[in-house]
Protein backbone atom coordinates (compact mmCIF):
# COMPACT_ATOMS: atom_id res chain seq x y z
CA UNK A 1 0.00 0.00 0.00
CA UNK A 2 1.54 3.47 -1.29
CA UNK A 3 1.96 6.26 1.76
CA UNK A 4 -0.47 8.19 -0.24
CA UNK A 5 -3.10 5.88 0.69
CA UNK A 6 -1.43 4.82 3.59
CA UNK A 7 -1.49 8.54 5.26
CA UNK A 8 -5.79 8.45 4.99
CA UNK A 9 -6.43 5.83 7.20
CA UNK A 10 -7.86 4.75 9.35
CA UNK A 11 -11.17 6.94 7.86
CA UNK A 12 -13.39 8.76 10.52
CA UNK A 13 -16.69 7.22 10.01
CA UNK A 14 -18.28 10.07 8.49
CA UNK A 15 -15.71 10.33 6.06
CA UNK A 16 -16.20 6.09 5.16
CA UNK A 17 -19.86 6.92 4.73
CA UNK A 18 -19.35 10.16 2.51
CA UNK A 19 -16.98 7.68 0.21
CA UNK A 20 -19.21 4.77 0.28
CA UNK A 21 -21.98 6.75 -0.68
CA UNK A 22 -20.54 8.19 -3.61
CA UNK A 23 -18.73 4.93 -4.82
CA UNK A 24 -21.85 4.24 -6.98
CA UNK A 25 -22.32 7.61 -8.76
CA UNK A 26 -22.30 11.15 -8.31
CA UNK A 27 -24.28 12.65 -6.24
CA UNK A 28 -25.43 16.42 -4.30
CA UNK A 29 -25.50 17.30 -0.60
CA UNK A 30 -28.51 15.97 -0.28
CA UNK A 31 -28.17 12.95 -2.44
CA UNK A 32 -25.16 11.72 -0.21
CA UNK A 33 -27.46 12.25 3.02
CA UNK A 34 -30.03 10.10 1.54
CA UNK A 35 -27.62 7.15 0.47
CA UNK A 36 -25.85 7.07 3.37
CA UNK A 37 -29.03 6.78 5.16
CA UNK A 38 -30.01 4.08 3.21
CA UNK A 39 -26.85 2.32 3.28
CA UNK A 40 -26.97 2.32 6.97
CA UNK A 41 -30.44 1.27 7.35
CA UNK A 42 -31.36 4.59 8.87
CA UNK A 43 -28.63 3.92 11.50
CA UNK A 44 -25.70 6.76 10.71
CA UNK A 45 -27.49 9.65 9.56
CA UNK A 46 -25.15 13.04 8.36
CA UNK A 47 -26.34 16.19 9.13
CA UNK A 48 -25.64 19.22 6.91
CA UNK A 49 -22.74 20.86 9.13
CA UNK A 50 -21.01 17.47 9.49
CA UNK A 51 -21.94 16.51 6.23
CA UNK A 52 -20.25 20.06 4.36
CA UNK A 53 -17.31 20.27 6.79
CA UNK A 54 -16.35 16.70 5.69
CA UNK A 55 -16.33 16.82 1.63
CA UNK A 56 -14.63 20.13 2.19
CA UNK A 57 -11.94 18.04 3.85
CA UNK A 58 -12.33 15.27 1.73
CA UNK A 59 -12.01 17.57 -1.50
CA UNK A 60 -8.84 19.34 -0.22
CA UNK A 61 -7.46 16.07 0.52
CA UNK A 62 -7.97 14.77 -3.19
CA UNK A 63 -10.18 12.01 -2.23
CA UNK A 64 -13.71 13.17 -3.57
CA UNK A 65 -14.08 16.18 -6.67
CA UNK A 66 -16.69 18.32 -7.01
CA UNK A 67 -18.46 17.42 -10.29
CA UNK A 68 -20.40 19.81 -13.10
CA UNK A 69 -24.28 20.02 -12.56
CA UNK A 70 -26.41 17.03 -13.35
CA UNK A 71 -28.34 18.95 -15.71
CA UNK A 72 -31.60 21.59 -16.19
CA UNK A 73 -31.23 25.11 -14.18
CA UNK A 74 -32.24 23.89 -10.68
CA UNK A 75 -29.04 21.24 -10.94
CA UNK A 76 -27.01 24.15 -11.97
CA UNK A 77 -26.94 25.57 -8.88
CA UNK A 78 -25.88 21.89 -6.71
CA UNK A 79 -22.77 21.18 -6.36
CA UNK A 80 -22.07 17.58 -7.05
CA UNK A 81 -19.30 15.30 -6.02
CA UNK A 82 -18.21 12.03 -6.94
CA UNK A 83 -15.34 9.88 -5.98
CA UNK A 84 -11.44 10.30 -7.37
CA UNK A 85 -9.25 7.62 -8.35
CA UNK A 86 -7.25 8.59 -4.92
CA UNK A 87 -10.60 7.79 -2.96
CA UNK A 88 -11.61 4.87 -4.69
CA UNK A 89 -8.09 3.27 -3.63
CA UNK A 90 -8.54 5.00 -0.23
CA UNK A 91 -11.93 3.10 0.32
CA UNK A 92 -10.89 -0.10 -1.13
CA UNK A 93 -7.93 -0.23 1.67
CA UNK A 94 -9.83 1.30 4.17
CA UNK A 95 -12.66 -1.82 3.70
CA UNK A 96 -9.91 -4.23 3.51
CA UNK A 97 -8.57 -2.73 6.98
CA UNK A 98 -11.89 -3.27 8.16
CA UNK A 99 -12.20 -6.74 6.90
CA UNK A 100 -9.22 -7.92 8.99
CA UNK A 101 -10.17 -6.28 12.20
CA UNK A 102 -13.95 -7.79 11.85
CA UNK A 103 -12.18 -11.26 10.73
CA UNK A 104 -9.87 -10.82 14.22
CA UNK A 105 -12.04 -9.90 16.31
CA UNK A 106 -14.91 -12.58 15.49
CA UNK A 107 -11.89 -15.10 15.99
CA UNK A 108 -11.00 -13.60 19.24
CA UNK A 109 -14.84 -14.05 20.24
CA UNK A 110 -15.68 -17.49 18.44
CA UNK A 111 -18.17 -16.04 16.71
CA UNK A 112 -18.96 -17.71 13.41
CA UNK A 113 -18.88 -15.61 10.43
CA UNK A 114 -22.82 -16.20 9.36
CA UNK A 115 -23.85 -14.34 12.60
CA UNK A 116 -24.96 -10.96 11.74
CA UNK A 117 -26.33 -9.42 15.30
CA UNK A 118 -25.31 -9.54 18.56
CA UNK A 119 -27.88 -11.27 20.97
CA UNK A 120 -26.78 -11.01 24.32
CA UNK A 121 -26.12 -14.24 26.23
CA UNK A 122 -27.88 -14.75 29.99
CA UNK A 123 -25.05 -14.20 32.33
Amino acid sequence: MSDQIFQHLPLAPASLHILLALSGDVLHGYGIMQEVARQSDNRYKLGPGTLYDNLQRLVAQGLVEEQAGQGGEEDSRRRYYGLSRLGREVLLAETDRLDGVVRAARQRLGVRAGRRSYVPQSL
